[in-house]
């Protein structure tokens, strides 16, 4: 009996010795017009798939249905490594605001995706999670000011995340590829 009771409680148990991170803060509003197209992965704190990354770029489309086309692609461990392509689906969740999203690379599973910083200008954003684990800082071209990067870094590190973490994605164009495509 004593086991019944003590595998009853093991939920319970494990919901109250669980913390929560504090919420991110997003952006209060997105144009997901012109939120749309190519975006350079600067630096990250990457997943187990985009360790040894070059030439990161993430493009968005917005579809009909209200969902988002994303085509992720790096080359592997080096500049000339093999070419990986990826097609995760973003879904927006706050309709509101436009800046709380889900990315599904697998079916079922969807992903937290929060625009956490956006230039007013549309030309550099920062994609966060509540558990701060993975960040994204992209921009519409293949290199930012470093002033910009430092200013995002310790925006970051004041959000929570572990700004050692953060990686800088190499990024090199040359004629053969057309960087602002």
């Amino acid at each position: 009996m004593k086991a019944y009771i003590l595998l009853a409680t093991l939920p319970l148990l494990g919901a109250l010795m669980c913390t929560s991170a504090p919420e991110i803060p997003t952006v209060s509003s997105v144009d997901l017009d012109r939120f749309m197209g190519r975006w350079y992965v600067i630096a990250n704190i990457p997943t187990f798939l985009e360790k040894g990354a070059h030439n990161a770029v993430e493009s968005y489309r917005l579809d009909e249905d209200g969902t988002v086309a994303t085509t992720f692609t790096f080359h592997a461990d080096g500049f000339d490594g093999p070419l990986k392509t990826y097609h995760p689906r973003g879904f927006v969740r706050d309709k509101k605001s436009n800046s709380v999203w889900d990315m599904q690379f697998l079916w079922p599973f969807k992903s937290e995706f929060l625009i956490v910083y956006l230039k007013e200008d549309y030309s550099q954003t920062v994609i966060g999670r509540s558990k701060r684990d993975y960040v994204w800082i992209m921009a519409r071209t293949p290199e930012i000011p470093e002033g910009d990067y430092r200013s995002i870094v310790e925006r970051l590190a004041a959000l929570g995340y572990d700004a050692k973490k953060i990686q800088r994605v190499p990024q090199r164009w040359d004629g053969t590829k057309e960087a602002t495509k």
